[in-house]
């Protein structure tokens, strides 16, 4: 991040262009979060925060600059477990405004490889598995990889339109 920063130097709002894009995106990113956890929980699912933000506070800070296996897999830990009667998953949440998610923007060597990809765009909630990334398919604006279609989940369409709604007032300007 360090070299991100040093070649966006102009200042925007008490920070560089760099950091100001960068915050900006964390800032969508955890909405995309919180819309997902709050959709899962309206669901009745149990849903855990297990990112490395929630298991290890501050971690973020520890590991600017560090570079080594450990914490790499610390960095791709996925965001929720979520578990429905004896059903248990990892879920990623991705913000995506161009509604587009492939295998090649995944981490090099990605551990979680049972984990499940949502992707938040301003105007649907999509998913994908791992096996299906490394297959080659891919989230794009025209795909139908809807998250109410998710037979895993066997979850309630209504609840995620509703849910749809709340994502498209979030992000509509962004």
């Amino acid at each position: 991040m360090a070299h991100y920063f040093k070649k966006n130097k102009k200042i925007e709002h008490g920070l560089s262009k760099g950091e100001s894009k960068y915050r900006k995106d964390m800032i969508k990113g955890r909405i995309a979060e919180t819309l997902i956890e709050e959709l899962f929980l309206a669901l009745e699912f149990d849903v855990f925060r297990y990112g490395m933000e929630n298991t290890v506070p501050g971690i973020i800070k520890l590991l600017k600059g560090v570079r080594s296996e450990v914490a790499d897999d610390i960095r791709r830990m996925p965001d929720f477990v979520v578990k429905k009667d004896k059903k248990i998953f990892f879920i990623e949440v991705k913000f995506r405004a161009n509604e587009e998610f492939r295998f090649s923007q995944l981490p090099k060597n990605y551990p979680y490889e049972n984990a499940f990809f949502i992707i938040v765009s301003k105007k649907h909630i999509k998913c994908i598995s791992y096996e299906e990334l490394k297959k080659g398919k891919k989230i794009t604006p025209t795909c139908k990889n809807y998250l109410g279609s998710r037979k895993e989940f066997e979850l309630d369409k209504k609840t995620i339109i509703n849910f749809c709604k709340f994502a498209v007032t979030f992000f509509e300007n962004v």
